[in-house]
């Protein structure tokens, strides 16, 4: 599969990933030779089912693989060309990656404002108060709510601490982690405007979802998952069109009653074509 495609003369990709596998626990592979990137200025989307490696990559993006007994056995990571493979945590969001987890984990029972300011624990006062403000000016909801205890807010809100705390840090790469999960559908629609909004102010965003409507309405480019191997990849607008994607991902239909892989989709029209 091809990664996203650069212009000539065009910078490096803002965030790279080649040919990577992942190792738990040194006999179970989840990541099977992986290659993606996200340029300056994009919007990813990573679409896959539950156990597909999506969160892997991330964390092996994010440097949070070791603490969940992961490591990387081959390939590479890199942000602007720096490989941060083996980095810390701590290291690789100063290289201006933050990420927003599946199911937001705030700390429930601090207010708005505290939530917020956790996450420009790395800036000086200063700047993490006009960052503060920015996120007021972001979100004016989170400014009416801002000494509400996080674990009374309702998921919308509960998301909006979520990416409002990672921006804290102003990174130049966004990873949000299945943002729309268990809400409804109203919701899920100012997720999205969230999403547009945070790129149209420069930042880069990979944006990991098993929503593929969604993802693939506001992202620009996409990469299908399935059993740590990337399956299918391009513009957004070519995987809303593919028949194959339509019937594993946006609700369509293969002709029995169960949702199939992309994988099996296309095993599928294999054996109707030949069967005819």
């Amino acid at each position: 599969m091809s990664d996203t495609p650069a212009l000539p003369g065009a910078p490096p990709p803002l965030l790279a990933v080649r040919n990577l596998e992942v190792v738990y626990s040194d006999v179970i592979l989840v990541l099977r030779g992986v290659s993606l990137s996200v340029p300056a200025r994009g919007i990813v989307a990573l679409l896959g089912a539950n156990g597909a490696g999506k969160t892997t990559l991330l964390r092996a993006v994010t440097g949070l693989l070791p603490i969940h007994r992961g490591r990387i056995t081959k390939g590479s990571v890199s942000v602007d060309g720096v490989p941060v493979n083996g980095q810390a945590a701590p290291v690789i969001v100063k290289h201006g990656v933050a990420q927003v987890m599946e199911a937001r984990r705030l700390f429930a029972e601090l207010t708005v404002e505290e939530n917020l300011r956790v996450g420009g624990f790395t800036r000086a006062s200063a700047p993490a108060r006009e960052a503060l403000e920015r996120m007021y000016t972001m979100f004016p909801k989170l400014a009416e709510r801002r000494k509400a205890i996080s674990g009374y807010l309702s998921g919308g809100e509960q998301q909006m601490v979520a990416i409002g705390r990672a921006l804290m840090s102003s990174p130049r790469l966004l990873l949000l982690d299945e943002p729309s999960l268990g809400l409804a559908p109203r919701i899920v629609e100012q997720v999205r405007e969230i999403i547009h909004d945070v790129h149209e102010q420069g930042t880069s965003v990979l944006l990991v979802e098993q929503n593929a409507a969604m993802a693939l309405s506001v992202a620009q480019y996409g990469y299908v998952l399935e059993h740590g191997k990337v399956v299918r990849d391009g513009p957004t607008a070519e995987l809303r069109d593919d028949q194959d994607i339509r019937d594993s991902y946006l609700g369509g239909h293969t002709g029995g009653g169960e949702r199939r892989s992309f994988r099996d989709v296309k095993t599928y029209r294999r054996k109707k074509r030949w069967s005819a």
